[in-house]
């Protein structure tokens, strides 16, 4: 295959790569506690430095072209989106650093999602999944309705008729980086390995939910650009296969 060809064809695969994040962050844009994810491209090296083979022959001016991008690990955009106001009891929003503890005990995952609700059993459950919402001692929250509204201060201290009956369970972690999104609007650290879990800084608002962090406008222009970008690498590979076209039929004629 031609060298131009794969460096061109490299860009192309990138591009698309990006558009598809970012219209997965687009389509979210009113989503619960949605995070957006960062895209990126990486220079990748000439095949005898990337594999580490520094004695294979090579061709020294086509390795000062490079060997093309390739998507770089995308990272996830943990910025504070808006508060919005709610008419729920259970609806709940983090103002500040910090997830809700939600799902198996033994291994938590963590939301921004506080679209919470009462399960038929009585366990506090994201609304979205039914995933069960943990306390600060991570155990399933159980509370009965029929006994009277429900006060949840800012530390997650849930009261009922003055009774303090559970404590959120809110925390963060040291490193954002290892997180994943693992759908449902939640995450959970890459490859499943139980997380090392810290308090969190941030406030607990009753009666709010926290708004996706993906910005239309945003998403619409990068959308843009990433399709311009694998437009004109398309276009290289047109024009690079119609070059090598036309250099067959000319030499196949001279011969």
């Amino acid at each position: 295959m031609d060298y131009g060809l794969q460096i061109s064809a490299s860009g192309a695969l990138a591009s698309m790569h990006a558009q598809d994040t970012l219209t997965n962050n687009l389509a979210n844009i009113n989503t619960t506690g949605f995070k957006p994810l960062l895209t990126g491209t990486m220079f990748r090296e000439a095949a005898r430095t990337e594999d580490n083979l520094p004695h294979m022959s090579s061709n020294a001016l086509l390795e000062r072209l490079g060997s093309g991008v390739f998507s770089a690990p995308e990272t996830i955009n943990f910025a504070q989106g808006a508060l919005e106001s709610s008419e729920s009891q259970f609806d709940l929003a983090i103002q500040g650093d910090g997830f809700f503890l939600v799902g198996d005990p033994g291994n938590p995952a963590l939301t921004r999602d506080g679209r919470f609700t009462i399960s038929s059993d009585n366990q506090l459950v994201m609304a979205a999944t039914g995933t069960p919402v943990l306390s600060s001692s991570q155990n399933p929250i159980s509370i009965d309705p029929q006994q009277g509204p429900v006060e949840i201060g800012g530390n997650g201290v849930i009261r009922q008729n003055g009774a303090e009956i559970a404590q959120l369970g809110l925390s963060d972690v040291p490193d954002r980086s290892i997180l994943a999104p693992i759908g449902g609007g939640k995450f959970a650290a890459q490859g499943g390995s139980a997380l090392n879990l810290i308090d969190a800084t941030g406030t607990v608002r009753q009666y709010h939910l926290e708004a996706s962090a993906s910005n239309e406008i945003d998403s619409l222009m990068k959308i843009q650009s990433a399709s311009r970008h694998a437009q004109s690498n398309i276009g290289m590979i047109d024009l690079q296969n119609r070059l090598i076209t036309r250099a067959i039929n000319t030499f196949g004629q001279i011969a």
